[in-house]
């Protein structure tokens, strides 16, 4: 059965839509024709979607992509250079893709990215804060922004803050090459590099999967991940336990035990059609 995809809003240059029955919404950067660089409306575009999508607790999942050939060229240099213009450079004053960074590493949801063509830039910064990102193995990957005469700002932090080995972030950042979606999944800065033809399949077969899942578990992974990725192991352990807590509120994490464990004879099997809680 086809996948059928009913839209939520659109801006013109970024459009949110849903897909039926799974529990998936997808953001998708609409301005090919510029290779989907990124402006005030699609920044702007991208951070109401976050809101939609947060006030339906039946998605669980949130998917970017881009329209046409590429993912996003990063940010548009007109639009850029505009908002340097404009006085609102000051650093307690945040710009729309710093907000929007910020929104995306406290986003409630699991996200995923779906890069293929060129992520660069403002757009590989983006990228970065996602929770997975599935990309094409030829895609092209990197941060042109030191020639251009800027150390690249969210592009710079998210990558360092990736945990790649800090040479080859260096590499990236410094030398302005870009490297292969192949290449970035060898690093660790992709979840999974496919095939161009198999992207979308893949990223829709892991979103359905993922969104699958009881709502809990998802978000309390997220709490664990984004409160405890800089703390020392036992500090994290510690948290582990309060998070676990909390979690308990929510769901019976072993109320189907005999279930699951019959699901899992013969091996693992985790896709939404072998094992899916009943309360999910």
């Amino acid at each position: 059965m086809a996948d059928v995809w009913k839209k939520l809003k659109d801006w013109g240059e970024i459009y949110l839509e849903r897909l039926e029955d799974a529990g998936v919404a997808r953001i998708v950067i609409n301005r090919p024709e510029k290779r989907n660089s990124l402006t005030r409306i699609i920044l702007e575009g991208f951070a109401e979607s976050l809101d939609i999508v947060r006030a339906d607790q039946n998605l669980k999942v949130l998917i970017s992509k881009g329209a046409g050939p590429v993912y996003s060229s990063g940010l548009d240099l007109h639009f850029l250079r505009a908002v340097s213009n404009s006085g609102l450079t000051d650093w307690d004053r945040p710009t729309w893709n710093i907000a929007l960074t910020e929104q995306m590493v406290n986003f409630p949801r699991i996200t995923i990215a779906q890069v293929h063509g060129y992520c660069l830039g403002g757009s590989f910064g983006l990228m970065n804060v996602h929770d997975l990102v599935f990309a094409a193995d030829n895609a092209n990957i990197g941060m042109p922004e030191i020639p251009r005469g800027s150390f690249g700002q969210i592009a710079t932090s998210t990558l360092f803050h990736a945990q790649i080995p800090i040479k080859k972030a260096a590499y990236i950042a410094l030398t302005a090459q870009n490297v292969t979606g192949a290449e970035a999944d060898r690093m660790g800065l992709v979840s999974l590099a496919v095939p161009e033809k198999d992207l979308e399949a893949t990223t829709l077969r892991y979103a359905r999967e993922i969104a699958s899942r009881h709502m809990a578990p998802l978000q309390h992974h997220k709490i664990a991940v984004q409160m405890g990725r800089n703390l020392s192991l036992m500090e994290a352990i510690r948290l582990d336990q309060l998070v676990g807590a909390r979690q308990a509120h929510a769901i019976d994490a072993t109320k189907h035990v005999e279930d699951y464990l019959k699901s899992q004879k013969g091996g693992p099997k985790f896709s939404e059609k072998d094992y899916k809680r009943p309360d999910a």
